[in-house]
């Protein structure tokens, strides 16, 4: 049995959350499949410290992405692991004897100073100085392409993003090393500028010519609201699966159901949606791999 056998069987006899999973798959390969549909994919950084980095830079070499919508950890975790090698842990171990270590905790893997800050201080500074020579401003997507072109890696998302010319948005980019790393920089060429109305422009003519918009957005916070925000201005996703492991009774964007930003017009009425509760390291790749194996029949 496949993947997508598995998932099929659910969509026929599945219950709860096994349902959802498979009518996640069904909508993606709408979305997909769609003509003149532009893809997001919006996701946070943590889970590009584990091996969901290669279920996503499969779907950009697939052509499964046009747009990728993302917070500055993921510029950070991709870069990082391209130079250095990240480890297993557990969620249980001694964080004050992995502090004395110099050893970071991300949930159940382990980051040495070495393979993260270090590194990217070290290759990203002089990086900076190549690209932004001779320039006062540029916007996040045009920096990242930038970065990604000078990666040489067939592991890394950047790399990918780079080749298969699908845009990389950091609405916040500072909130990380890669940002960190620029923010030094800023202090020798104080002229230096992020030009975010830039992303903004881009943004706005992607989602106002498209014919049909879609997204798969994996938790919440600032990556999904901008995705759903930019498209309420063209009257909402066409599309949309939400995977979330965060309930919506508190309020929170990332608890936030998909019928609650048809409220707001982010998402049409009538668009074909699902949200789904669980860990995105286990629901995305099952998505993913049923998909891949319809695209290929």
């Amino acid at each position: 049995m496949s993947v997508d056998d598995l998932l099929r069987q659910m969509s026929a006899s599945g219950g709860f959350t096994a349902q959802k999973l498979a009518d996640a798959a069904d909508v993606a390969e709408k979305m997909v499949r769609q003509k003149g549909c532009i893809r997001f994919l919006s996701f946070p950084a943590c889970i590009m410290a584990t091996g969901t980095r290669g279920v996503i830079v499969e779907m950009v070499k697939r052509n499964m992405v046009d747009v990728i919508m993302t917070t500055c950890g993921t510029l950070d975790h991709d870069l990082a692991r391209t130079w250095k090698e990240y480890y297993h842990g557990d969620f249980m171990m001694d964080d004050a004897g992995l502090r004395h270590e110099g050893v970071n905790r991300l949930g159940n893997v382990l980051v040495p100073d070495e393979c993260y800050g270090t590194v990217l201080e070290e290759k990203l500074a002089p990086m900076f100085e190549e690209i932004l020579k001779g320039r006062d401003s540029i916007s996040t997507h045009e920096l990242i392409d930038e970065v990604g072109s000078r990666i040489d890696d067939a592991r890394s998302l950047l790399h990918w993003c780079h080749k298969m010319k699908v845009p990389v948005f950091v609405p916040g980019p500072t909130d990380g090393s890669f940002g960190s790393q620029l923010w030094m920089y800023y202090q020798n060429h104080r002229s230096f500028r992020i030009d975010l109305f830039k992303d903004e422009q881009a943004l706005s003519d992607l989602t106002f010519d498209a014919e049909n918009t879609g997204a798969i957005i994996v938790g919440g916070g600032i990556s999904k609201h901008h995705t759903i925000w930019w498209n309420q201005f063209r009257g909402g996703l066409d599309f949309a699966v939400y995977l979330t492991t965060a309930v919506e009774y508190d309020g929170s964007l990332s608890g936030a159901q998909v019928r609650e930003a048809i409220s707001w017009g982010k998402v049409k009425e009538n668009a074909d949606h699902v949200t789904v509760e669980g860990d995105a390291t286990i629901s995305l790749p099952m998505i993913v791999a049923s998909l891949l194996h319809r695209l290929e029949e």
